[in-house]
């Protein structure tokens, strides 16, 4: 405080105060709308798509092509000047590609070119028309507000308060806490998003920001409560949920400290690797040190000029980076469920396991194990037709709890400043279903057993 006077320091915990309550309230309130909990920001998400109706599909369309074109143009052709342009478009040409093939399946499915395999509701249809205008729309208000969040001292005075269980828990600094609220509480998605400004701006090492994104994105509970609908099983639902929190939590504390997580390194993105120091000097508490750190990083923040132009610019990078990202490789997996066999191959190895940990209906139900890295929904509907509630009990947790799928949280995460491979994604999602798997069929036998 020192070095602030005291108008100055006053109005700094007043602009560290508001703005992050307004963020509690858009990203980490739940609210009961027509009868379903959602959040402020999902609300908000929801009311622009009613807003822009017919329009949404060609606004998708639209912000792709512009990707590819100017991706394409800044790769290629005229390095861009603006910082901002040279980071968002200038790629390798893999990474061009891959936008590239998004615009192709979008191009095939906004115009109804019915395509074999692309163009169906279970494959393009699903990623273009299910998933895409979800996140245009949840994009854009993150985008605009995530400021509240991360700007105006909400992180550094979370901090010193989760430091002491973060750290020994999940091998994860304090601040983190906010962005695993924001995904258990709110959606997958927008923790991603979280953790990968946080990464940009140097506060979490690679090692952290791939653990907070691969562990804790966990889908929004209105979404598990879709899930819990189509495995009949609503009566159960809490239990259910508590379920898919308690195998996320074991798995969240054992993932960071065995391979591949453990293994990648511990640097910023600047790459320096001092870990930040996070100890509280003895003349302060956490509460009074997390709010005099709070008011520091507040009285620096950006002005309400700055706050929209910064905001812009995220919701920019959100969708021209993301969209086609999610469109190529959501619409690749869910034709790689649909019409091979591959996931029922992959899945076979499970047949014996499931055996063993008693689950009826063990072929059908190891089919069903691995098809959710494509899409978090497929195992839900494959296993729907099962006459066992332990076994789409099981099933219908372990989609939801083995957290990465390609058609959404999988995708984002690879169009997303984080830098982890596609390979290693699946690894860590092979990982999660063998240290989840054991632990729902736990609960489950618990349950059913009664």
């Amino acid at each position: 405080m020192l070095q602030y006077d005291k108008k100055t320091w006053k109005l700094g915990q007043l602009k560290f105060i508001i703005p992050s309550l307004l963020g509690i309230f858009l990203f980490l309130t739940p609210l009961n709308v027509e009868g379903q909990t959602s959040l402020p920001v999902a609300v908000l998400a929801k009311w622009l798509l009613s807003l822009l109706n017919g329009f949404t599909p060609t606004l998708i369309y639209i912000v792709i092509m512009l990707s590819v074109v100017l991706t394409f143009f800044c790769s290629f052709i005229q390095h861009p000047k603006t910082s901002y342009f040279r980071q968002l478009f200038k790629v390798n040409w893999i990474w061009f590609l891959i936008r590239f093939v998004g615009a192709v399946f979008a191009t095939i499915v906004y115009f109804e070119m019915k395509v074999p395999f692309v163009d169906t509701e279970n494959t393009g249809q699903l990623i273009y028309t299910g998933l895409l205008p979800t996140l245009i729309a949840v994009f854009f208000f993150a985008g605009l507000f995530l400021p509240f969040l991360m700007d105006y001292g909400l992180l550094e005075f979370l901090g010193p308060m989760f430091s002491k269980v973060m750290r020994p828990l999940f091998t994860l600094p304090g601040r983190s806490a906010v962005d695993n609220l924001a995904s258990f509480i709110g959606d997958g998605t927008v923790g991603v998003m979280i953790t990968s400004k946080q990464y940009e701006g140097n506060f979490f090492t690679r090692r952290e920001a791939t653990v907070i994104a691969t562990s804790f994105s966990v889908v929004s509970i209105t979404f598990a409560i879709v899930v819990c609908e189509q495995v009949g099983l609503m009566n159960h639902f809490f239990y259910f949920y508590g379920t898919v929190i308690v195998s996320c939590l074991i798995a969240a504390m054992i993932m960071p400290r065995i391979w591949p997580l453990s293994k990648i390194p511990d640097h910023y993105a600047d790459g320096t690797t001092e870990v930040k120091d996070e100890s509280i000097p003895d003349h302060h508490n956490v509460i009074t040190y997390g709010f005099e750190n709070a008011t520091k990083t507040a009285i620096k923040a950006p002005g309400f000029k700055t706050f929209w132009y910064q905001g812009f610019k995220t919701v920019g990078d959100m969708w021209f980076a993301v969209l086609p990202v999610v469109m190529c490789i959501g619409t690749a997996a869910t034709l790689i469920a649909e019409y091979t066999p591959f996931f029922q191959w992959i899945g076979m190895p499970f047949v014996p396991l499931l055996e063993l940990l008693q689950i009826p209906d063990a072929v059908a139900a190891s089919q069903t194990i691995l098809i959710g890295f494509a899409d978090m929904f497929l195992p839900s509907i494959l296993i729907t037709d099962s006459e066992y509630e332990l076994t789409r009990f099981v099933i219908g947790a372990l989609s939801i709890s083995q957290l990465i799928y390609l058609s959404e949280v999988g995708g984002v995460i690879l169009g997303s400043k984080i830098p982890v491979s596609l390979p290693k994604l699946f690894v860590i999602f092979l990982m999660r279903t063998i240290i989840c798997l054991p632990i729902i069929v736990l609960m489950g036998h618990l349950l059913f057993s009664m």
